[in-house]
Formats: C-alpha cells, structure tokens, sequence
C-alpha cells in the first residue's frame, strides 16, 4: 500500500518516517502530554488473508488511478474520480489516502502543541480504519469510545493492523492517572476479557554503554 508516513518515537521526538525513501523527519514530542497504550485483552486473528485482501483492494485502486500507489493520489483527484470505483474499492482508497494526509497534519500539530487538532485527527483516524478500512473490532471500538470519555483526552485510536490488539491515547499528563482508571473501568464493564493500560514515554534507542 506504500503509505507516505507513520510515527515512532526517540527521546523528546515522534520521528515522521516516509514508507518509500525511508527519509526520517523529527518532530517535537512535547512532555505535557502522554501516549498511552490501551491493550483490549484480544489477539489479532485473520491478519494475514485480510492484509492480502486490503492490498490486492489498494494495488486495484491504484492501478486504476495510473500511479504505482495511493500515495501518489491527492485527495481533490480521488474525489473526483472515486464514484468510477466500486463501492470496497473506493472505502479502502478513501481510508489510504485520507490517512496519509491526517499523518502529515498529525506532524503540523505536534509541531503546533496543538492537542486538540492532534486528538481530532485520531479520532478521524480511527473512524475511518473501522469504517472504510474495516480492520476494528468490537473491543477496539469500546476501548476507543472509553478513552474518549475518560478525563485529559485528547483522542485516541485503534493501532496496528487491525482485528484484536491495541489502541493508543493522546492524554494530558495531569490526567494520566484519572483516565487510566476510568479506561480500565469502563471497559471492563463493557466487554469480557482483561484489559491493560501503558504509559509510554519516548526514549533513546539501543545504545552501547559506556
């Protein structure tokens, strides 16, 4: 599918990394907000025939568009052309293409400190990977819609490839510790397996000591 972007993270940086010239991009990751990782207590299942699926969808899309991938089609041009597409053909396009734009802005509002644009974009994110994409669960989605009421978020989404896993939260530092167990409450109220939660802070890589 070479998407144009994703995000990891090094000591006080998210690091924007471009999928197809593996150029590297480093970008502010601020310290008055957490990522917490939220684990819905479910494993992945299905993975391997439904990526196949969504890329042999994706390379289609492409092909149609002239392009060697979705990357290479703006928005304005999908939009344009996208009733041509069946209607699968055209929700995973929308979803590949879309996404790569909210990881671009996703950067600008790091850069900005603005959480609230960030947690939009999230939110944005995930709707589309459980509507278009289709790769959510039940248990992802409730995790979501947790994070989403608990105190000091600013949105959150479903991550990774989809069918079971983990989702991630954009939290105010100061409220860490309210939304972590509000999240476990509420999700545990609302579906049947055992969920963990984890703080993450970005830090240095592998290193030799010295």
């Amino acid at each position: 599918m070479d998407q144009m972007a994703s995000a990891c993270a090094r000591r006080d940086h998210a690091l924007l990394l471009d999928c197809r010239s593996l150029d590297i991009t480093y970008v502010p990751l601020p310290r008055d907000v957490a990522a917490v990782v939220l684990d819905t207590g479910t494993r992945r299942g299905l993975v391997d025939s439904a990526y196949n699926e969504r890329r042999a969808q994706c390379e289609a899309a492409a092909a149609f568009f002239g392009v060697p991938a979705l990357r290479d089609v703006d928005e304005a041009t999908f939009n344009a052309r996208a009733h041509e597409l069946d209607e699968t053909t055209r929700r995973r396009a929308r979803h590949v293409i879309t996404e790569n734009a909210r990881t671009l802005a996703a950067a600008e509002a790091l850069r900005a400190g603005d959480y609230t644009r960030m947690g939009a974009l999230m939110v944005a994110s995930h709707a589309s990977l459980r509507d278009d994409f289709e790769v959510s669960t039940p248990a992802l989605d409730a995790m979501v819609a947790c994070a989403l009421d608990a105190p000091g978020c600013y949105g959150a989404r479903m991550t990774g490839a989809g069918f079971g896993g983990c989702a991630v939260a954009l939290v105010a530092a100061e409220h860490v510790d309210a939304f972590c167990e509000q999240v476990l409450a509420c999700y545990t109220a609302r579906m049947p397996h055992t969920p963990q939660v984890y703080v993450c802070h970005a830090e240095d890589g592998a290193a030799i000591a010295t």
